[in-house]
């Protein structure tokens, strides 16, 4: 399950780093060799400014993509969260899917905090390949499979097969389509294999789109097709144009 507010700290001591003995030679002790550069004021050893930064600067940090940083996170949650929060962060570890990412922090009175992310809205072809992508990840795993591949040409079938009837402009909606995919590829939804044209499913999906997120978003593009049941929305008039920030909860930015 994913860890909102807190993780199991009986695996592991957030504070363990500051037991360890200063460097040989250092009459000053660890807060001199924290220093990186000069006026270097930070108090964080290098690893774990190593971690926060990856976790800003990447949509999400993993066990098999990131295994030093995991670690580091892993052994530091505590101090490192509390970092982000400072910039208005709140920090998601997921245990079972070995992920982690920020997600910008709601104040209790509801009031909007400072945001260093982009507010990104995205494309209905992202959101089609998006809810394939769920659904081809769960039905393969319900199969056994622990790793799912999906290929290029399949994304861009599911997207054209979702085309309502009357759309003319096919070749600019197969670019639409290839862009989605270098999207998400760039996001970090989709893996790189050494055939480039075959990609592995991140599980993080599964923690982006939940089941009743899911569901949404699949009334959501029919509508857009014009082939939802009769008195079955998503929404009221006024919103059936607006496509889903489907990465909103990873920080879809150039952070």
């Amino acid at each position: 399950m994913t860890d909102v507010a807190s993780i199991d700290e009986g695996s592991v001591d957030p504070l363990d780093f500051l037991s360890e003995d200063p460097p040989a030679g250092d009459e000053d002790g660890a807060e001199s060799s924290l220093s990186m550069f000069e006026s270097d004021a930070s108090t964080l050893f290098a690893d774990q400014r190593r971690c926060l930064h990856a976790l800003l600067k990447h949509r999400y940090l993993s066990a098999e993509r990131h295994p030093d940083h995991w670690q580091v996170l892993l052994a530091n949650a505590e101090t490192i969260r509390g970092r982000l929060n400072e910039l208005f962060f709140e920090l998601f570890i997921d245990r079972d899917h070995q992920i982690a990412f920020k997600r910008q922090a709601v104040s209790e009175t509801g009031d909007p905090l400072p945001s260093l992310l982009r507010d990104v809205s995205h494309t209905k072809e992202e959101t089609i390949m998006m809810v394939y992508l769920r659904q081809r990840l769960f039905s393969q795993r319900q199969e056994g499979e622990d790793v799912v591949f999906v290929d290029r040409q399949t994304l861009l079938d599911e997207v054209a097969d979702q085309r309502p009837e009357h759309t003319t402009h096919r070749a600019m909606d197969q670019k639409r389509a290839l862009k989605a995919i270098d999207g998400l590829a760039t996001a970090g939804l989709l893996l790189k294999t050494a055939d480039p044209d075959r990609f592995r499913i991140s599980a993080i999906i599964e923690i982006l789109m939940p089941v009743e997120k899911l569901r949404t978003l699949w009334t959501w593009l029919m509508e857009q097709n014009g082939t939802a049941p009769e008195g079955d929305s998503a929404g009221t008039d006024d919103e059936e144009d607006d496509e889903p920030d489907l990465l909103t909860d990873l920080g879809k930015d150039n952070a």
